[in-house]
């Protein structure tokens, strides 16, 4: 058996079975249909990220898609990762939003339009390790990056 660094079981972040991730996902959706839009929304508090929901126009049918995200503030902006549970495939809410910039986002504070783009360069940076810190990550997340076969975007929410 291999035990290079790559192929360690202990090196590789431990994640929860597809179909675990699927059903909070579902989960979360039912809490949010059931409560009215009151829960899971969350503004962000030390070391824990808020949530939002976040609305598409799906790239192929033009209707309203909406998800769930973690996300973080950045003065009046909101950053997210474009992750899929950390599988590889990027999640088809960020599809839409590159065909599709314009968008809403559903806070506790109420709706709010913005215009989504992914960070670059330096501003990426800072942004991603802001992610690391504000959910106390450290140098894990790059771990859990690592099982992805392209880099994971940083995405700016920005009012519009």
């Amino acid at each position: 058996m291999d035990s290079s660094p790559t192929t360690r079981s202990e090196d590789r972040p431990w994640l929860p079975p597809r179909w675990f991730v699927r059903s909070a996902w579902a989960f979360q959706r039912a809490q949010y249909r059931l409560t009215r839009g009151r829960y899971p929304l969350a503004r962000p508090r030390p070391g824990k990220a808020g949530i939002l929901r976040l609305r598409t126009t799906g790239r192929r049918s033009g209707q309203e898609r909406a998800v769930l995200v973690a996300y973080w503030p950045d003065g009046d902006r909101y950053i997210t990762l474009a992750m899929n549970g950390w599988g590889d495939p990027p999640p088809a809410w960020w599809l839409n939003l590159t065909a599709m910039p314009d968008a809403a986002v559903d806070t506790v504070d109420g709706p709010r339009p913005v215009r989504g783009r992914a960070a670059e360069g330096e501003e990426r940076a800072r942004l991603w390790a802001g992610f690391a810190d504000y959910q106390g990550w450290g140098d894990g997340i790059d771990r859990y990056a690592a099982l992805r076969s392209r880099e994971t975007p940083v995405v700016v929410l920005e009012p519009r």
